[in-house]
């Protein structure tokens, strides 16, 4: 008996029960029935892909001669029946190449469909190409179609990025199965790739046949097994699956662009023919009332589309059957840059182009402008501002290159913004939602821009007053008339600041009483100007009870002018005390003063009270909401609260309690897509309160979910135990025995367990709070282990039943990036742009290596390398902890690739990889672009022969900042 028979037996007679046996290749060979059998289950196991697999491996394993030879697989009745087998798999399912190329690799379709020529009785030796496909049998013309299709299709799928290899037949040497498997598919590539034009001419000659077609069946191929004569002149050749003209040719058609299309890059004319091809194509499947054995992706056939007619420039732009796809790039084509603009705007309000196309209109445009057309410059900031008014309806964040145009305003610019921003909404009845928005976005613009001639226009224009409540008006108006004394104030001399004169009749001790009572800021600056007019000594200790935080204490005691320090310590102490007896608008006056003092010295000490203003907002909002209130907080105020939480500014004080409320914040208002889809990886994996949050959140999400739903909730449950877990000490005695059982807090728990109370305290959102009660209450019935009085609780069954081991709970978590995990690659690239250049000032500094972490730098190589941008993944290589020399070098060997290539070789500082491009080019006879890449290696800071190292370490650093500038340009 076999091994597997014995196995099988056994399986049988154990006494355990277990899921059904999965039919054995081998019994196939045995029972001439069982196959079809088989194929007909709703779920047959093997699958039929698994079954192909199977069939082939074992029909094509090698043989060994007596002198222990390897020798080929020899041609028997029992191999050629299994090859059979696998071709009538192949039969069963209708020949669908969809199917076959998404469960077989490379090799073994080409082994499978090798056999069908073989068996459909194709001339050996003789080219397709040659073939006259009207006289030959109908299923022989059709295997030779069929084949001619995968290869002209492989071609184009392997231009794409690669995916995980899939499971294939054996190969000799076990241990380099994944190399041989590599090599063989190259190989066929190239061989596919070299007849590329005779498998084209191939299928535009089964264009011109106008006769049904026929494909082998099971029937058909058992026919041919039982007559060894057989010449495809017998009935097998008519008796098989029938195929209309014009599938077949919808097929053929749609397949053939898809070559032509991937051509283009290289021949602007293939794009033509690849535009008639798919014309072609979706004719006849308008035409079809069946599609049986048309297998296409309309949405990609709609794409292949449109980006065929905005290619070949077959778009007129008075068509009103046109897409706006089409319409806009008609008008770039034809220069007409003003009505570009015009259709942005419009688009505003209709909202029909998505924001990744418009995006990519501009860099189009920028793009230009690095090449010299600065004629477009004013094109380029007219698109960002309709592109930032978009975002801005929506609710968006503001692009970084938004932000830069306003850091260098013009009348005309600020004039056209408000224009944009009219225009943009709603001409009859604006929705609310845009109307708040849109105040959201004047306040933001005023709030940023600087020159008071400016900001006078945004706050005078008709759009600010109608938008904008008058109390929000006047408040805005009154911060803008402060900040506007402040300026002109600070064109002073620094001692005018403090020109107030002093009082020879009030007492040292009188002031300081004063000092200590009044909540007023100018009252407060007067006093202290008097009192130092009487001594020099910091009063700032007057009171005791002053306190600031600890975070922030060696900042502010920092100063050097000992008057601005007691007014900036006073003022943020007395903020403070006023914050924690609820006291809002003293602390906001107090918070505020402070800013416009510490403003005009430092940009730290700026940052630190924009932090507390905002934790002074957060708790205000969160005290009305304790007392009744129902009202949601604004939306700048959830802008604020992701921005703080999102912040990376190097040697920042940074105060563990604003992070800590501003998650609560974000849960007690339902905040949670941002917590669960928004928030940076790198955040959640450095704090706490953040990986709690979004945990809380997800779980609430899922709640009305079915049970396989629950993956968060066991994460969310196995950080809670740890937390609430204790660890055990052995004590020893002196005479080295171990006498005392020690018992503390575990030290492995994300957060300290008094943290952790301290922040579940400040939730009060009712669904949030049920999850944790019902999380305790499960965790509580466990440790008691009492039936009888079981305390119950909703949500009960989301949560283990059981605790194993509590100290072995692994409480390291793994944060996805949604962009990212959704194959969205330019826009994820897009973010950790964003994400690197926020905490670098636009990467004029290092970015933190705790943003971009290895992980995160493996993730923007994947995306480069999704998007065929090869030279960027080079680049990128350069900058992980160990140079990544393996996955640089192998994309360098790619030629098909879709970035600017030698003009990023001015950023690679690795001489290593400068050595392999220069060789790379020299063997592919690319003389200019070797000669880019010798200039590039020439350069002295890049010798590695230096003594100093720190040479070779600038050099890196001025290419990363280059680099990183460079790419946000492209991406931003």
């Amino acid at each position: 008996m076999s091994v597997e028979t014995v196995d099988r037996v056994a399986a049988v007679t154990s006494g355990r029960p277990s899921t059904p046996l999965q039919t054995s290749w081998f019994e196939f060979l045995l029972d001439g029935s069982l196959l079809e059998n088989h194929l007909q289950k709703s779920y047959p196991d093997p699958t039929p892909v698994q079954l192909i697999i199977q069939f082939l491996e074992q029909a094509s394993k090698p043989s060994v001669n007596e002198q222990n030879q390897v020798q080929p697989p020899a041609d028997n009745r029992r191999n050629r029946t299994l090859k059979l087998l696998a071709l009538k798999v192949a039969a069963h399912m209708k020949w669908d190449l969809d199917a076959l190329e998404k469960g077989l690799t490379i090799p073994v379709l080409n082994m499978l469909l090798n056999e069908l020529l073989c068996v459909s009785k194709v001339p050996p030796g003789v080219k397709h190409v040659d073939l006259d496909l009207s006289t030959l049998p109908p299923t022989t013309a059709m295997a030779v179609i069929i084949y001619n299709r995968w290869a002209i299709r492989t071609i184009v799928l392997s231009s794409f990025p690669e995916k995980q290899t899939k499971p294939g037949p054996h190969q000799m040497n076990m241990l380099s199965i994944v190399q041989q498997e590599k090599e063989m598919t190259e190989n066929i590539l190239t061989v596919l790739k070299e007849q590329a034009t005779d498998s084209i001419s191939v299928l535009e000659g089964a264009l011109q046949l106008k006769k049904d077609f026929y494909v082998h069946t099971l029937r058909t191929l058992d026919l041919l097994a039982a007559d060894a004569a057989a010449n495809g002149e017998t009935e097998s050749s008519t008796a098989g699956l029938r195929i209309s003209a014009d599938e077949l040719h919808c097929q053929v058609n749609y397949d053939l662009g898809g070559i032509f299309f991937q051509q283009g890059c290289t021949d602007q004319t293939a794009y033509e023919k690849a535009r008639d091809h798919f014309r072609q194509t979706k004719e006849l499947f308008t035409k079809l009332d069946s599609t049986v054995h048309v297998h296409l992706d309309e949405k990609r056939l709609a794409g292949y589309w449109n980006a065929c007619k905005a290619l070949t420039e077959d778009c007129d732009p008075s068509d009103t059957q046109n897409t706006p796809y089409n319409q806009i790039n008609s008008l770039i084509r034809a220069h007409n840059h003003q009505a570009v603009i015009e259709a942005f705007i419009k688009d505003n309000m209709c909202r029909s182009l998505p924001n990744n196309f418009r995006r990519s209109v501009l860099r189009e445009f920028l793009y230009k402008v690095q090449q010299g057309e600065s004629s477009l410059d004013e094109v380029c900031y007219k698109l960002c501002v309709c592109n930032a008014v978009r975002d801005a309806l929506e609710g968006e964040v503001l692009s970084v290159r938004f932000h830069q145009l306003l850091l260098k305003p013009s009348k005309k610019m600020v004039d056209f913004i408000l224009e944009v921003c009219t225009l943009s909404l709603e001409k009859d009845r604006p929705s609310e939602s845009s109307r708040r928005n849109m105040a959201t976005f004047m306040k933001t613009l005023c709030e940023t821009l600087q020159e008071l001639p400016l900001l006078m226009g945004v706050s005078s224009h008709k759009l600010f007053v109608e938008l904008l409540k008058e109390e929000d008006r006047k408040v805005l108006v009154e911060q803008l008339r402060k900040r506007s004394a402040t300026i002109n104030l600070s064109a002073k001399p620094l001692p005018s600041f403090y020109d107030i004169p002093a009082s020879s009749s009030v007492s040292i001790g009188q002031l300081e009483q004063q000092l200590i009572l009044s909540l007023e800021p100018r009252r407060i600056r007067q006093i202290l100007i008097e009192l130092h007019s009487m001594a020099e000594r910091p009063f700032w200790r007057v009171n005791s009870k002053w306190e600031v935080p600890k975070d922030y204490i060696n900042v502010i005691l920092g100063i050097k002018d000992n008057l601005t320090k007691d007014l900036v310590y006073i003022f943020m102490a007395k903020g403070l005390h006023c914050i924690s007896i609820k006291d809002f608008p003293h602390a906001r006056q107090l918070y505020s003063a402070c800013l416009e003092l510490v403003t005009e010295f430092s940009p730290k000490l700026r940052q630190v009270m924009l932090n507390e203003m905002l934790l002074l907002e957060v708790r205000a909002h969160e005290t009305m909401a304790a007392e009744g209130s129902k009202e949601r907080p604004p939306s700048d105020l959830v802008s604020r609260v992701r921005g703080y939480l999102e912040m990376r500014i190097h040697d920042l004080p940074l105060r563990q309690v604003v992070g800590e409320e501003c998650v609560a914040f974000m849960l007690n208002w339902r905040e949670n897509d941002y917590l669960t889809l928004q928030v940076p990886p790198s955040l959640v994996m450095n704090n706490p309160y953040i990986k709690i949050g979004q945990l809380l959140a997800s779980t609430c999400k899922e709640l009305p979910g079915p049970k396989e739903c629950r993956r968060t909730a066991k994460e969310l449950w196995d950080v809670v135990v740890q937390i609430c877990s204790m660890s055990v000490q052995h004590k020893r005695n002196n005479d080295g025995r171990v006498g005392l059982i020690k018992q503390r807090e575990s030290s492995m728990g994300i957060l300290q367990r008094s943290k952790f109370i301290t922040f579940i305290k400040k939730l009060r959102e009712p669904l949030v709070l049920t999850t944790l009660i019902s999380l305790f209450v499960r965790f509580h019935s466990i440790v008691r282990d009492d039936i009888v009085n079981e305390v119950t609780a909703e949500h009960l069954t989301i949560w283990p039943s059981t605790l194993l081991n509590i100290q072995a709970v692994d409480v390291e978590a793994v944060a996805a990036d949604i962009y990212f995990v959704t194959n969205q690659y330019s826009a994820a690239l897009n973010l950790y742009l964003q994400a690197g250049a926020v905490c670098s000032d636009f990467f004029t500094k290092t970015v933190a290596p705790d943003v971009y972490s290895d992980q995160v730098l493996k993730r923007m190589i994947k995306c480069c390398s999704m998007m065929n941008c090869h030279t960027q993944v080079a680049v990128l290589c350069q900058f992980l902890r160990e140079v990544d020399y393996m996955t640089a070098f192998k994309a360098l060997q790619e030629q098909n690739s879709h970035d600017a290539m030698d003009s990023f070789y001015d950023y690679i500082w690795d001489v290593t990889i400068l050595e392999y491009l220069t060789h790379i080019h020299h063997k592919r006879g690319e003389t200019e672009k070797r000669q880019i890449a010798i200039k590039a290696i020439g350069q002295t800071e890049l010798n590695t022969s230096n003594p100093e190292e720190e040479v070779l370490q600038l050099a890196a650093q001025k290419r990363k900042k280059r680099f990183l500038q460079a790419m946000a340009k492209l991406y931003f």
